[in-house]
């Protein structure tokens, strides 16, 4: 009898997918490994206002150097990274963007302030640059241990790189060009993803793979982020 292949569905990585490390749950987790790892925090961006990994040396190497695209000149944050803010009173809907994050940094889209796990609707724990989109239904937006967090408009500027580390979310033509990319070495703990917003919901991912060896992704030009957790950095090939 043939056997008839079937498309394989969606992944997320460990913390993508478990809405576990959210709330009291994940604020220990996150402040258990943060300390171990000396943690994100606000450093001196002092604002008024779930897929992290190790990655490799190679992916880590070049982090600083990426997290500097686009942000050669240092401002005033829009929103602090370490607080509970209501939308639409102390921050508005948008799409926001922190850099230079270290293990410990978590974001959490709320429906409600109940805080309960039905009162989550997107969340991530983040190593790199990070971004979120805030809905205009959006109630509150949390988050902890981060840095901060800079509204960003719809208008594409800068010089979009073609190598990027392993740990973080890029925006295409932004950060990243697009292209044809190879990781090498990776050990196991290695995800990417392919988003067309930043909303972080499971409708957001376009396609996505958890890897152990090498890796190969085309990023296309209608997609909006890539997303990359654990991995060795990133060589555009073609």
């Amino acid at each position: 009898m043939a056997h008839h292949a079937h498309p394989q569905p969606k992944q997320r990585s460990w913390f993508a997918r478990h809405k576990v490390l959210t709330g009291a749950g994940a604020l220990v987790a996150v402040i258990a490994i943060g300390s171990a790892a000396a943690g994100g925090g606000d450093g001196d961006d002092k604002p008024t206002a779930a897929s992290a990994g190790k990655g490799t040396d190679a992916g880590n190497a070049t982090d600083k150097s990426a997290d500097k695209n686009s942000d050669s000149v240092k401002k005033k944050a829009d929103m602090s990274g370490s607080g509970t803010y209501q939308i639409g009173k102390d921050v508005k809907p948008g799409t926001y963007r922190s850099t230079g994050n270290k293990l410990g940094c978590y974001w959490e889209r709320a429906k409600d302030s109940k805080g309960e796990m039905d009162s989550i609707l997107a969340n991530d724990n983040v190593v790199g640059p990070a971004y979120v989109t805030i809905a205009d239904g959006d109630k509150l937006f949390k988050t902890r241990g981060c840095k901060g967090w800079n509204l960003v408009t719809d208008e594409k500027s800068g010089t979009p790189k073609s190598e990027v580390p392993g740990n973080g979310m890029y925006r295409v033509g932004v950060d990243i060009a697009p292209g044809t990319y190879k990781a090498d070495g990776n050990k196991s703990g290695c995800y990417w993803e392919r988003d067309k917003d930043a909303l972080h919901g499971m409708d957001s991912i376009e396609a996505n793979e958890n890897i152990t060896g090498s890796g190969i992704v085309t990023i296309t030009p209608q997609d909006a982020y890539f997303k990359t957790n654990g991995c060795a950095a990133w060589k555009k090939t073609a």
